[in-house]
């Protein structure tokens, strides 16, 4: 569905008001900065505080939020990288082959994303897509490769050292890979990680799991 219509409708509308370009360019983030925190809200309330029986159906329901968001707002780096955030935990959950058809089009919007965007929402995109390869099946069932894994891991520590996230996630891969040492280094350091403002508790849960990892090693 075309959606020039509703943008005409929107510039006279502005023009009828008085407004100039500018602030219409200012407040045209609004809608789709509101959507992605929604989104983020509603995620971690599933990952973190949700019986994992539960979480399948719920961010099956999320996924088609997403969906919708993305096709009112295609070019915005954060919604795709959200997007991809949604499709690959929805993966996760529901595990085996039925996950793949989840994990290839968060795949596919996460480089989506990184294409408009080269740092991936602050490495979000870029993490997401490590986990990704880390845990697909490899070809020709689907696309894991732990090469390309390990190369999406470093970037996203490029982008954002300090990432409780990028730390915990890395340092499981390289557990994976029986390289336990560049694990337990990954694992102290999302354990000394610094959590984000506006992720707080899934960021506080990866700490965790971070720290029973590295009791584990």
């Amino acid at each position: 569905m075309s959606r020039h219509p509703l943008l005409a409708t929107v510039l006279v509308a502005a023009i009828g008001l008085g407004g100039s370009a500018a602030s219409l360019a200012q407040a045209a983030p609004q809608a789709w900065e509101a959507g992605v925190a929604d989104l983020r809200q509603r995620w971690e309330a599933i990952i973190t505080a949700m019986p994992e029986a539960r979480r399948e159906a719920a961010l099956e329901a999320l996924a088609e939020r997403s969906a919708a968001l993305l096709d009112a707002h295609p070019r915005q780096g954060p919604v795709l990288v959200w997007r991809g955030i949604v499709l690959a935990s929805h993966a996760r959950a529901a595990g085996g082959l039925s996950a793949l058809g989840s994990a290839k089009r968060a795949r596919e919007v996460l480089e989506r994303a990184v294409a408009l965007d080269p740092e991936g929402h602050r490495g979000s995109a870029w993490v997401t897509l490590g986990a990704l390869y880390d845990r697909a099946p490899g070809w020709p069932v689907a696309f894991g490769d732990a090469e390309t894994a390990e190369r999406m891991f470093r970037r996203a520590l490029s982008i954002r050292p300090e990432g409780i996230d990028v730390h915990y996630y890395y340092a499981a891969f390289l557990a994976e890979e029986g390289r336990d040492a560049e694990a337990r280094e990954h694992a102290r350091r999302a354990v000394a990680g610094t959590a984000r403002a506006t992720r707080s508790r899934s960021d506080e849960a990866l700490r965790d799991a971070a720290r029973a990892l590295l009791a584990g090693l």
